[in-house]
């Protein structure tokens, strides 16, 4: 079922599943038909949907995190933004998959949400990340739950540019952080890579953590840095694709520009409306051959930017 609201198509998707894949980390499949089935078959990597769950239930009170008790019942009175980390077209349908982690009432939600369940959708949203021109490798970045839209690129990427070369780089606090599912499949235990998401599309992938509990003991962008101070490669011929915490986005931004490689970069903001009327998201943004700055719409505008003209706070 499709209606319109505010210029703005809003759609009716019905669950397929809803799997838990980590302690708190959720991975949500939506299937789109009919006239819903083309514009989310469409869908860029970076771009994202508002989520209507005003109407959703509380799951029962044992199974409430103890830190979400408080704030359980507050009303959900506005959509909720998420990117998409896969999209699959399957003749008339298409299967959209959201990963979410459950930090508020809203998503605390979204875990009770069950097969056959309907739920109403805005969406596709935003500006998405763009296609590489004349690269040669690309570098997708990921802090957290900036996976999901980069999960997307993956697919994207080696499906319509075989002939680049991709690598994965995902960081968390801890390894019990990581948003992805704890095992390897038979794919990336024969090629070593240690996310089996990313593996199943041939990509190497690197794991950081700030405490070392998985992978590199460090941060994201410090094994950015080593990669890139030995992979030998030019700056021209590279291009780095960042999602996560804007703190980490401002590093992967600066070593962008102090290496010459292009980036882009999807930044997070609360995003009330998702189609620019509330004017809560917006983003400090350079004037190109000014001091001059101005505010754009993470919504509308992005959510996804070239790194160099974005302001980041101190």
């Amino acid at each position: 079922m499709m209606v319109c609201s505010e210029n703005k198509d809003v759609f009716s998707a019905v669950v397929r599943s809803n799997k838990k894949i980590g302690q708190r980390f959720y991975r949500l499949g939506l299937e789109f038909s009919g006239d819903c089935a083309e514009p989310f078959g469409k869908a860029r990597p970076g771009q994202f949907a508002e989520l209507d769950l005003c109407g959703t239930a509380l799951p029962r009170g044992e199974a409430i995190p103890e830190d979400l008790c408080d704030m359980a019942e507050r009303n959900i009175l506005l959509r909720r933004p998420f990117s998409f980390c896969d999209v699959t077209v399957k003749g008339d349908k298409t299967v959209v998959d959201i990963l979410y982690d459950v930090v508020g009432p809203a998503t605390l939600r979204m875990t009770t949400l069950s097969a056959g369940d309907s739920i109403s959708i805005i969406g596709p949203l935003g500006n998405g990340f763009a296609m590489p021109s004349g690269k040669e490798t690309a570098l997708l970045v990921a802090g957290g739950m900036g996976a999901g839209p980069l999960l997307h690129l993956a697919k994207v990427l080696t499906a319509d540019y075989p002939n680049i070369k991709v690598v994965a780089f995902a960081g968390a606090k801890t390894a019990t952080t990581l948003p992805f599912e704890k095992r390897l499949d038979e794919v990336s235990e024969v090629l070593g890579f240690p996310l089996a998401e990313f593996a199943g599309y041939g990509i190497e992938s690197l794991v950081a953590t700030d405490d070392g509990s998985a992978g590199y003991k460090g941060f994201v962008t410090d094994c950015l840095l080593e990669w890139l101070g030995r992979c030998g490669l030019a700056a021209k011929d590279m291009i780095i694709y960042s999602c996560g915490p804007e703190k980490m986005l401002a590093k992967v931004a600066e070593i962008a520009q102090e290496k010459n490689i292009d980036c882009q970069i999807s930044m997070e903001r609360m995003m009330a409306c998702g189609i620019g009327i509330c004017q809560s998201c917006a983003v400090e943004c350079k004037v190109a051959g000014s001091n001059e700055t101005v505010y754009k719409l993470c919504c509308k505008d992005g959510p996804v930017f070239n790194s160099n003209e974005i302001v980041f706070s101190n």
